[in-house]
């Protein structure tokens, strides 16, 4: 009987590492552009850089899914999970008015399951679909010890350009312009560790609670909405956005703000999503607004004169507008 050992017998299969290469080709490679040079195998993605533009600059992005893949992984719902990386990276990018060109992935698991791997790369590849980006590479990376059982964890890397002069928003923000919400589609993906904590530690609730009509682990993991094309549509009217994620309204639209204005907000104006209003059973109204995105997904700052335009053609709507004043987040009642 030997004593040698295998890479496979130290929990690593470099085979089912080639297969899963194979089976996630066609979605990879449907996300492709005139733009993407080669294919899928190389050591590194290419991308040719997009011509028009006068001083190019190339603008980069990175996140996860945080602990929403938490409830993904216990629940085997994962086909929406490659669109919230997607997506958490890409906001970002057009709040510096940055078109996403290509996205990279990294997978890291204790045991490489193909068929639950593809579904995640799917939906990534459904997620760069549908922010217009070509998905051009990503590594895959047993590891067996790091993470356990049917654990693993996602990071996501998004690339984009923009001209120079377009990336600062501040000289294009004034006083009296007019603050628009674009709703989100839900939690997206950020304060699942405060989510987790309420509705199955306090609550006690789980995946099949009926929740408006559906069970709750739906509502729980509706993947990040993508607002890519509509800034696409929209960019000659915007002035500034901000995409609201952790630090929900009160720290995330500041960024973008100049130090001599204020955004003043009508609080009753945003369209709570039942979700919150449901986890706010349970939260003071303050930490609410600083965890969640309360169902604003991103604020675009716009002038008066292109409100009924925009809000004619996208499901934006009016929550508030700049005055002059110390550089943060007023909320106010409608009077």
């Amino acid at each position: 009987m030997s004593d040698k050992i295998s890479y496979k017998d130290a929990g690593v299969d470099i085979d089912a590492g080639n297969s899963f290469v194979e089976a996630i080709k066609d979605d990879v490679k449907a996300t492709f552009n005139s733009n993407v040079i080669g294919g899928i195998g190389s050591f590194a993605g290419a991308y040719a850089l997009p011509s028009g533009y006068k001083e190019p600059v190339l603008l980069s992005a990175t996140d996860g899914v945080g602990t929403k893949l938490k409830i993904a992984i216990d629940s085997n719902h994962l086909d929406g999970v490659g669109i919230d990386l997607v997506a958490m990276c890409v906001n970002d990018l057009i709040c510096n008015f940055a078109t996403p060109m290509f996205f990279l992935d990294y997978y890291a698991t204790g045991k490489l399951k193909i068929d639950d791997a593809k579904r995640v790369v799917s939906s990534i590849a459904k997620g760069c679909l549908e922010a217009e980006c070509a998905l051009i590479g990503g590594e895959t990376a047993e590891m067996p010890g790091m993470y356990a059982k049917d654990d693993f964890d996602l990071a996501g890397f998004a690339v984009g350009i923009a001209e120079r002069s377009e990336i600062d928003r501040s000289s294009y923000i004034k006083e009296n312009q007019v603050l628009l919400a674009l709703p989100s589609s839900g939690i997206h993906s950020n304060g699942y560790s405060l989510v987790r904590k309420i509705v199955f530690e306090k609550m006690g609730l789980d995946f099949d609670y009926e929740f408006n009509g559906k069970p709750l682990v739906e509502t729980l993991l509706t993947p990040t909405r993508i607002y890519v094309k509509e800034f696409k549509a929209n960019k000659d009217k915007i002035k500034a956005l901000a995409h609201i994620t952790g630090g929900g309204i009160v720290e995330n639209l500041p960024r973008v703000l100049p130090e001599n204005l204020k955004a003043v907000i009508k609080k009753d104006a945003i369209k709570v999503l039942p979700i919150f209003e449901f986890l706010s059973k349970y939260v003071d109204e303050d930490e609410m607004f600083r965890a969640f995105n309360m169902g604003v997904g991103m604020v675009w700052v716009v002038d008066e004169s292109d409100v009924d335009e925009i809000t004619s053609k996208t499901d934006a709507y009016v929550i508030g507008h700049l005055s002059g004043g110390k550089k943060e987040v007023e909320f106010i009642w409608k009077s």
